[in-house]
């Protein structure tokens, strides 16, 4: 898809483009969720629907998916480092190196890394987690209590990844575990990928379970470097036939590399700012994600602190516990739907009052301390 495919911009940011639902791509493996299902204290997590929410966007019904627990973890990473980690030991194995333990590196804003240290931890390995400034204290001290050795980096998340991926270099018996891919780092990131998989295949199921079968008319996801958009856009866009949803993506107005990318029509690296969605404070897609989002992406849209803490608070009334990442979802959505231009975008997405909407809540409070406490002193 080119720049041309996209409307004007509206305020927040926000760029359509309808045409996306007609690419196709290869579907993720198979495998991926017969992994996960055997994991112990594996169980899919919620997929809760909220008619006051289809109300307020007009449409015909709105599910959460609540990833605010996830094999005891309070964010969604857990599902791709564990396959990746999965990958990773058995390749080693095959190859007949040393039996003995792997250091698993990896760059994180907090969950992630989490996720890694927990894989590593429960598998007998090591683990090394370089954090980014801005980083909470606590969410940095949940990282080392999975027996994970800590840096702490004066530097931004770009400057962070880099220098992990030296660290990894610079050991023999060290991994990279890292959730975004550039040029000559790919494999990894790829798996990490696959297991977001699951994710995705856990929404067919619980939708057909309560009734709907066609799968939804439009998923909203928020993005970091985009590695969880990929794996929707290629659980959604792998169908060889029936109806593609339109797929949404949200990201901080502070850190809109993925916004900026496709208005440019190549990816681009963007200063970030302060945003309390912190595991969305990214400056650069991941190379393996970028043609995914570039062609099969429907729309993409960039949202405000304030957005995002009050589609937080509104989700927490109806019962849904969402940190700010999770929350960008619905504020994005509502941003799409309801704002400026909002019933032409709704026209050019192919909504309407019979539509069924899916949220990805990504996380829940306990993944972003900051945030929480932020939101305690403004007295909410």
């Amino acid at each position: 898809m080119t720049e041309n495919a996209f409307s004007s911009p509206c305020t927040p940011p926000c760029l359509v483009r309808p045409g996306a639902r007609t690419w196709r791509c290869a579907p993720p493996p198979a495998e991926v969720r017969d992994f996960h299902a055997v994991l112990p204290g594996h169980s899919p997590t919620p997929l809760a629907e909220l008619p006051s929410l289809a109300a307020e966007l007009r449409v015909g019904r709105v599910f959460v998916k609540d990833e605010s627990s996830r094999l005891g973890l309070p964010a969604f990473k857990v599902l791709g480092a564990s396959w990746a980690v999965h990958r990773v030991l058995a390749e080693r194995a095959a190859s007949g190196e040393e039996p003995g333990p792997v250091t698993l590196v990896t760059a994180t804003d907090g969950n992630h890394g989490r996720a890694v240290a927990r894989t590593a931890r429960l598998l007998g390995q090591r683990a090394h987690v370089f954090v980014p400034q801005g980083v909470h204290p606590r969410a940095v001290a949940a990282i080392a209590a999975e027996r994970a050795t800590v840096t702490e980096v004066a530097g931004a998340y770009d400057e962070t990844v880099r220098l992990a991926a030296e660290a990894a270099a610079a050991r023999p018996d060290a991994v990279l575990v890292q959730d975004t891919a550039w040029a000559g780092y790919e494999r990894i990131p790829g798996w990490i990928v696959e297991g977001y998989s699951t994710l995705c295949a856990e929404i067919d199921e619980q939708l057909t379970e309560g009734g709907h079968v066609a799968g939804p008319d439009l998923v909203a996801v928020p993005v970091g470097v985009g590695s969880l958009a990929q794996a929707v856009v290629t659980h959604y866009r792998s169908r060889p036939s029936g109806r593609a949803p339109a797929l949404l993506s949200v990201e901080p107005e502070a850190a809109a590399c993925v916004l900026e990318s496709l208005g440019l029509g190549e990816p681009v690296s963007v200063s970030t700012g302060e945003t309390t969605m912190a595991g969305l404070n990214c400056g650069t897609p991941s190379s393996i994600a970028w043609p995914f989002l570039r062609d099969g992406l429907d729309a993409a849209v960039a949202v405000t602190d304030l957005d995002s803490a009050v589609a937080a608070d509104d989700l927490a009334a109806l019962g849904v516990s969402s940190g700010p990442c999770g929350a960008a979802s619905l504020a994005g959505v509502r941003v799409v739907l309801t704002g400026a231009d909002g019933e032409e975008r709704r026209t050019a997405l192919g909504l309407d009052a019979s539509s069924v909407v899916v949220l990805l809540s990504t996380e829940g409070p306990a993944a972003n301390p900051q945030a929480t406490e932020q939101h305690r002193t403004r007295g909410k």
